[in-house]
């Protein structure tokens, strides 16, 4: 099966060209610091801890009122913001050249020199992001939108700094619909580390979808979602073979998750839970039928433990088959099992279940220094008919310390271990990586009470 689905579309630029349009109209103005993480700033949407956003690195928002504000716009608000980041380090062992300011297990060697030698220098700005943010008052409701790209390019852009959406999302009641955080991901159990991928064992993922919220209160929250079906296949052992070649994927549902919180003094516990349909459709018209089925479905729990004031235990364990498409860094979704027996359907594909977990603690020195260290974990249980050297295990282990010398600048330092255990040939690779980064944020707001 192919992959049907990218985790990153590209963006003309003449949506920059708007965003920057609605910028320069002319609308009363404040200067504000950026809204993102800890402490938490008065946000539009759910709050969230984006990768590589120290919580320490996000001061509180000022409430400075440049003159020509008034109570003629009440309500409401436009808010432009974002940061410029520079990643700088060296890796002692080899990666994937495309990859080469991550820490992605999955794009270790999967042989020996697989990417030539050991030793090389990276830098870039891959993970500067620019976003926007709007409060519209309505007859029912205010409408909280965000849009929002950064530049790291993936997929047919692998490799590239090129725009790269993270969110286009709208919000009013309890109806959203867009691109934003599948309610299969917890945003908050994501560590403060500078490598941009992050922990292997995690469910990462921004999805198109339509989701209702039940229940939003301060302690608890319930939310639904139909979101865009996705998976891919690996064809194992008889890649190129001709009869593979007319396997076309096919989803006659949309993907559904759910997600519930309850939150108290001592931090938060949320369980997940999706499930999907995955078909594929055999067009040759040969003496096989190799068309088929799956249901994929998962199950996570996670949770933020704070001990007193200074420190934030973040855990998640997530299991199910075929949602590695949800996962922060995993393979394929569905493999090939042998039927021998069968001579119309000799193989099949078969669901690949997986085991993850993650466990970092987040601890803040003073108000100047922080660090995060932990671990995180992935296991695939393979199929028979996948090659020997298809990804199997990987492994993730961070430290840092994060320095925040004046308001909306962070720089600091990283030690990034990962490794990466092949399916049946016995072979294993690490990374190892240390990583300098310096990040200034910006925020403009027009408008609002």
């Amino acid at each position: 099966m192919k992959q049907s689905q990218l985790k990153s579309q590209r963006l003309p630029g003449i949506v920059v060209a708007c965003s920057a349009a609605l910028f320069l109209i002319g609308v009363p103005v404040r200067a504000t610091a950026l809204p993102e993480d800890d402490p938490p700033p008065p946000t539009l949407l759910a709050p969230e801890i984006q990768a590589a956003q120290p919580q320490a690195a996000e001061p509180a928002t000022p409430q400075t009122t440049v003159a020509g504000t008034s109570s003629a716009t009440p309500g409401w608000s436009f808010e432009i913001y974002g940061f410029a980041m520079l990643d700088m380090g060296h890796d002692f062992k080899q990666i994937d050249p495309n990859w080469y300011d991550t820490l992605r297990v999955t794009k270790l060697p999967k042989f020996a020199n697989q990417f030539g030698e050991n030793n090389s220098t990276f830098a870039g700005v891959r993970q500067s992001r620019l976003g926007v943010k709007a409060g519209t008052p309505t007859a029912i409701g205010e409408l909280k939108t965000i849009f929002e790209f950064e530049l790291f390019g993936t997929g047919v852009d692998e490799g590239q700094t090129t725009f790269r959406l993270r969110h286009a999302w709208g919000e009013l009641g309890r109806i959203g619909a867009g691109q934003y955080w599948s309610p299969f991901s917890d945003p908050d159990v994501y560590p403060n580390t500078l490598e941009y991928w992050g922990p292997t064992g995690i469910p990462w993922y921004r999805n198109v979808q339509l989701r209702y919220t039940a229940i939003s209160t301060d302690r608890s929250n319930l939310m639904f979602a139909l979101a865009r079906p996705g998976a891919s296949g690996d064809q194992g052992v008889y890649a190129n073979r001709i009869e593979l070649q007319g396997i076309r994927a096919r989803f006659p549902a949309p993907d559904f998750a759910a997600a519930y919180k309850y939150t108290g003094k001592w931090g938060y516990v949320r369980t997940a839970g999706m499930l999907r349909r995955i078909n594929w459709d055999d067009t040759l018209d040969d003496a096989f039928d190799l068309s088929g089925h799956a249901t994929g479905w998962g199950w996570n729990v996670s949770s933020n433990v704070k001990f007193g004031s200074d420190s934030v235990l973040r855990m998640q364990f997530t299991t199910g088959e075929g949602i590695q498409n949800e996962m922060n860094d995993s393979p394929v979704d569905i493999g090939i099992e042998n039927h021998p027996s069968d001579p119309i359907r000799p193989i099949v594909g078969s669901p690949i279940p997986i085991v993850a977990y993650a466990l970092f603690l987040d601890h803040t020195w003073s108000e100047k220094f922080s660090s995060s260290v932990g671990y995180s974990q992935q296991d695939n249980d393979n199929t028979d008919g996948q090659a020997p050297d298809a990804f199997r295990v990987g492994k993730y282990a961070l430290g840092n310390l994060l320095y925040y010398p004046a308001k909306n600048v962070m720089m600091g330092g990283e030690l990034q271990w990962g490794r990466r255990q092949n399916f049946s040939d016995g072979f294993h690779s690490d990374g190892f990586k240390v990583q300098f980064s310096f990040k200034y944020n910006f925020s403009w707001k027009l408008g609002g009470q």
